[in-house]
């Protein structure tokens, strides 16, 4: 599929083999970012620059990565890939690149030994530079599942989902790694289902936490202009369709993270402001959905 926001350029590297990879979003000079997380269990590189608070506003690249924390070190084959051309916060050494990091655990489903690193990160900026993007079983989402709270046994494929919707002009685009202890659920989900749920839940309670390893990882991408506290609160409308189209969401071993970003290309008020949040909500249901078809 082609992105909508056409600055914007997203890569994957995956080990189809050992089920694991990394996808790499790379962002216009000056875009504007915060972030949110909402799981308990996170593996993240630069989060907290999100913060409202912080200094630095402008983020260069999002790296999502399998391989839980030493996935993380892909996002230096960003850094050293965008050094090369010049971009990043700009000092008097030099531009610094700032690449947000997230990680998800896949290490149980392919090869534990193998993890994306430096190389792969790079590999993924290179697959950047393709129109045509591809979804599922692909990068980070290369050895993603959904339905471990119920037991390894009711283990459904997770994946990469991507999606977009328009109003107004106002373009909010998601892409979603989707990896949750929980199950991604259909709208109209049954009361049965819940209560079969936790019946079989109940009876996984004192397995060990390290077989409940699980992340929903995301960046939620729009064209009106934000301020940071704004896409602060944009990806808190985002982390609504987590909970919306995943149950349970936000476990205590879930590291559930939305990194929320303006490209600042359309003017906006209120109004508008109020559209980029609503359809954060459905295209991040419509992502997460889409990662498990």
């Amino acid at each position: 599929m082609k992105f909508p926001i056409e600055e914007i350029k997203i890569g994957h590297w995956t080990d189809t083999e050992a089920e694991t990879g990394c996808t790499v979003i790379r962002f216009p000079k000056s875009v504007v970012a915060s972030g949110e997380v909402r799981g308990g269990a996170p593996a993240t590189r630069e989060f907290e620059l999100l913060a409202p608070e912080r200094t630095v506003e402008n983020i260069d690249a999002v790296v999502i990565s399998g391989g839980s924390a030493f996935g993380l070190s892909s996002a230096i084959g960003v850094v050293e890939f965008l050094e090369e051309s010049g971009i990043g916060f700009p000092t008097a050494q030099g531009a610094v690149p700032i690449v947000v990091g997230m990680s998800l655990y896949d290490l149980g489903v392919g090869s534990s030994s193998i993890r994306p690193g430096a190389d792969e990160g790079r590999i993924a900026c290179l697959d950047g530079e393709n129109t045509e993007i591809e979804t599922g079983r692909i990068g980070a989402g290369a050895g993603a599942t959904t339905g471990n709270w119920r037991g390894k046994e009711n283990l459904s494929y997770g994946g990469i989902g991507i999606a977009s919707a328009e109003v107004e002009g106002v373009i909010v685009c998601s892409l979603f790694a989707v990896n949750p202890a929980g199950d991604v659920i259909d709208e109209k989900i049954a009361e049965s289902f819940i209560k079969e749920s936790f019946e079989l839940s109940k009876e996984r309670e004192n397995i060990e936490t390290t077989e409940l390893m699980n992340t929903t990882l995301g960046v939620v991408m729009t064209n009106l202009s934000l301020t940071k506290s704004e896409c602060y609160l944009l990806s808190q409308s985002s982390h609504d369709g987590i909970a919306r189209s995943i149950f349970p969401a936000h476990t205590r071993m879930d590291g559930d993270a939305v990194v929320a970003v303006s490209t600042k290309e359309l003017d906006g008020d209120s109004r508008k402001f109020d559209i980029a949040r609503t359809l954060s909500v459905f295209v991040t249901e419509k992502a997460i959905r889409q990662a498990c078809v």
